[in-house]
C-alpha cells in the first residue's frame, strides 16, 4: 500500500485532523484530539502504518498476517503496526483504518461525538 493512499483515507474520516510529529518523524491522524493512526518508520526506518485496535482483534490480526506486528513504540495491547509492503488482502487496510477511527471515536465524550457527527450533516 502506498503512503499517499493511506494518508488520503485517514484524512477523509469524519472530523479527522492531521499533523506531523518532527521528533517521531511520522504523520499522525486524530479524531477529537486523540490519535487513531500514524504513518512512520520502525527502528530500521521501514515504513509502517500504526493503528489503534481492540486488543482481541489486534491479537487475531497479528496471528493471521505476518506483516502485522505489535504497535511500534505504542501500547502493544491496543496498537498494531502494519508494514506497508505486507501481504494482506485488498480492502483490509481500509477496514483497519475505519476500526482504528471508530475505536477512538467511541471513547470520546458523547458531546464531542455529536459535534463530529453534526459537522458531517
Amino acid at each position: 500500500m502506498n503512503e499517499q493512499t493511506l494518508d488520503t483515507y485517514c484524512r477523509k474520516q469524519p472530523g479527522a485532523t492531521h499533523d506531523y510529529q518532527m521528533d517521531w518523524e511520522c504523520d499522525r491522524y486524530h479524531v477529537g484530539g486523540k490519535i487513531f493512526a500514524m504513518i512512520g518508520g520502525d527502528s530500521k526506518g521501514v515504513r509502517i502504518l500504526t493503528l489503534k485496535c481492540d486488543p482481541m482483534r489486534a491479537e487475531e490480526l497479528r496471528e493471521t498476517y505476518e506483516g502485522i506486528v505489535p504497535g511500534y513504540h505504542m501500547n502493544k495491547s491496543h496498537w498494531n503496526s502494519v508494514y506497508l509492503d505486507a501481504d494482506i488482502p485488498e480492502g483490509l487496510w481500509e477496514k483497519m483504518i475505519e476500526h482504528a477511527y471508530e475505536t477512538v471515536l467511541q471513547k470520546l465524550p458523547k458531546r464531542v461525538q455529536q459535534e463530529i457527527k453534526s459537522e458531517q450533516e
